[in-house]
């Protein structure tokens, strides 16, 4: 069984997109049909920068996105023919989402657009943080962030594999877990360079922005299964759905069990659309399976004969 995965933030790069637009027709399409829905030249900021810009989360959501929307095209695959089921890690739902069906392409890109400006409104620059946390499992992870909150927001914000967790919150409690980590089991800490302090319950002004926004658009079943964030369990419903990604926004990002139990389920191939992020996650939760990474014209072609 195979599973098709999606990149979250992070993932983008100046450059992104454009030798694939430049060797497939369908794939700059989705460049120009994200670009019209947006009323935005984001395909220019995703092929020139400045970096600065694109790493914003408004710009940097829809465009990883986009591109993973793109290597799709270019392949010229239905997700169902291909896949048994889809995840994705944080924006990255949205992307499996479209691939899938849920979503149309200009709604997907207008949603994210949303989420990034919201996400980044919820809290005010300077006041939120996040960290990961290397050689620490979830529950050593979580010791750290309680001890670290003293009345503030610290906590687990992505489980990503068994040696990195990703804590969030407010940023002197941040600070306090970076400081304190170290003796208390972990590898190190990072700081990580992100505008605002995601997953975490400082993000209930976007959670409620969402859940406006998802009010007003179809939500249709995806052709497979999602893997959901907040579950790690597989799910079709749309409503379920819907409620599933306003939850997401202030909730763990549960991707280690996510890739635990669609490997119990009998997936063996993981094929990460658009990015080269999850698969070293992918391969640390389990060894067994197989990764793909495909997001240029030559993986495209390369995957294409693999699967045909």
């Amino acid at each position: 069984m195979r599973a098709f995965i999606f990149p979250g933030q992070g993932s983008q790069a100046v450059g992104m997109g454009a030798a694939l637009a430049e060797a497939s027709r369908a794939a700059r399409d989705v460049f120009d049909e994200v670009d019209e829905s947006l009323g935005q030249n984001l395909f220019k900021l995703m092929r020139e920068g400045p970096d600065e810009d694109l790493r914003l989360t408004e710009n940097a959501q829809p465009a990883i996105m986009a591109l993973s929307l793109a290597v799709l095209r270019a392949w010229g695959v239905q997700v169902s023919d291909v896949a048994n089921f889809v995840a994705g890690h944080s924006l990255g739902e949205y992307s499996a989402l479209c691939a899938a069906g849920s979503f149309d392409l200009a709604t997907t890109a207008r949603l994210l657009k949303l989420r990034g400006q919201a996400m980044q409104r919820a809290v005010p620059i300077g006041e939120g943080a996040m960290a990961a946390l290397l050689g620490a499992d979830i529950a050593l992870a979580q010791k750290i962030a309680e001890a670290a909150a003293q009345g503030q927001v610290c906590t687990v914000a992505n489980d990503n594999d068994p040696s990195q967790v990703v804590i969030s919150g407010h940023k002197t409690a941040i600070d306090r877990a970076i400081e304190i980590a170290k003796e208390m089991g972990a590898k190190r800490a990072v700081p990580l360079p992100v505008s605002a302090p995601f997953h975490c319950p400082l993000m209930q002004p976007a959670a409620e922005a969402m859940r406006d926004a998802l009010g007003y658009v179809v939500v249709e079943a995806p052709a497979v299964p999602l893997f959901a964030n907040v579950t790690a369990q597989p799910e079709t419903d749309p409503d379920t759905i819907r409620n599933q990604l306003v939850e997401q926004v202030t909730g763990m990002v549960r991707w280690r069990e996510s890739v635990a139990n669609m490997f119990d389920a009998g997936v063996h191939q993981f094929v990460e659309v658009g990015g080269k992020v999850l698969g070293s996650m992918v391969k640390r939760t389990v060894p067994d399976a197989q990764v793909t990474s495909v997001v240029t014209i030559e993986d495209v072609e390369a995957l294409a004969k693999e699967i045909a």
